[in-house]
């Protein structure tokens, strides 16, 4: 099958740099994505295609080059999800990818002995070791587990969900001709302002169409302020632009992985281990 998106991780290191510049110096990963899409030119049929699982070969290529700019003193990220120029990254317009990447293995095969592990290291295009790589692997885990379950239990796992968040009165209608609701609540905003949203969860292996968001709102106009699809599946790029265009009723989208990320956070079905990690300040030691 002939590779459609045939970018390689260190072929976006400079896109991703524009990216931000672009930016102001910040931006979300899908304002980033968007962005790096537009300088290069990219067909919806590049970005949509899948490496694995529920992540696009875009998206993963991307937190690669993300982690390598990282190391490499150039951006910095925050708890949630915004990515910055650091001080050297605004002052940094282009870099020469294979700098980069000598860079980072050196560093990685310095923390490798550091921790002992003595072993020959072999120059490899991707460090073993990065959070947001991992993240990938769970997230995927996650996903496998709810595209095994029934729908109506999916349904339920929704219900349960909004109710987490903070939805009252929350209902799975599921009835049949209903334009695809599977459910309704209310999102009270300070006590004071209420809002009345309606759901369709979508237990899906594949991608949500623009078609499927175009039907949704035309069953939402009149029942409801806002509306919500879930689903274990991904957003093609079109169904992303569909829910956000202008002069329609804007849609909020909800797919696999941000789902994995919303069950992690609330702890449903999710057990997380911290493991302790000491890290000794040699130079510490040094002024006494």
């Amino acid at each position: 099958m002939t590779e459609l998106f045939k970018y390689k991780y260190d072929e976006l290191f400079n896109p991703t740099l524009t990216a931000l510049h672009n930016l102001g110096g910040s931006g979300s990963v899908d304002e980033m994505e968007e962005q790096i899409a537009t300088i290069l030119k990219l067909a919806d049929e590049q970005v949509n295609e899948i490496h694995r699982g529920n992540t696009s070969k875009f998206s993963y290529r991307l937190a690669w080059a993300r982690n390598y700019l990282k190391r490499f003193g150039l951006l910095e990220n925050s708890s949630r999800g915004v990515w910055a120029l650091t001080e050297l990254g605004l002052k940094t317009k282009k870099v020469d990818k294979e700098v980069v990447k000598r860079k980072v293995v050196a560093d990685d095969r310095q923390e490798r002995l550091n921790k002992e592990k003595l072993k020959p290291i072999e120059q490899t295009d991707e460090p073993d070791d990065n959070e947001e790589i991992q993240k990938f692997s769970w997230q995927e885990q996650i996903i496998e587990e709810l595209q095994s379950i029934s729908p109506s239990s999916f349904e339920r796992l929704c219900q349960r969900l909004l109710r987490e968040l903070g939805f009252q009165n929350v209902e799975v209608t599921g009835q049949a001709n209903d334009g695809g609701i599977d459910g309704k609540g209310m999102l009270k905003l300070g006590g004071v302002l209420s809002f009345h949203v309606i759901f369709q969860a979508k237990r899906y292996k594949g991608s949500v169409s623009p078609s499927i968001v175009r039907d949704f709102r035309g069953a939402m106009v009149g029942r409801a302020d806002k509306g919500l699809i879930i689903t274990t599946g991904t957003f093609t790029r079109e169904a992303k632009r569909e829910a956000q265009r202008d002069g329609a009723p804007p849609i909020d989208l909800m797919d696999g992985n941000d789902l994995a990320e919303k069950l992690k956070e609330l702890r449903l079905g999710v057990d997380i281990e911290l493991v302790e990690k000491v890290n000794i300040k040699k130079d510490w030691f040094k002024t006494l």
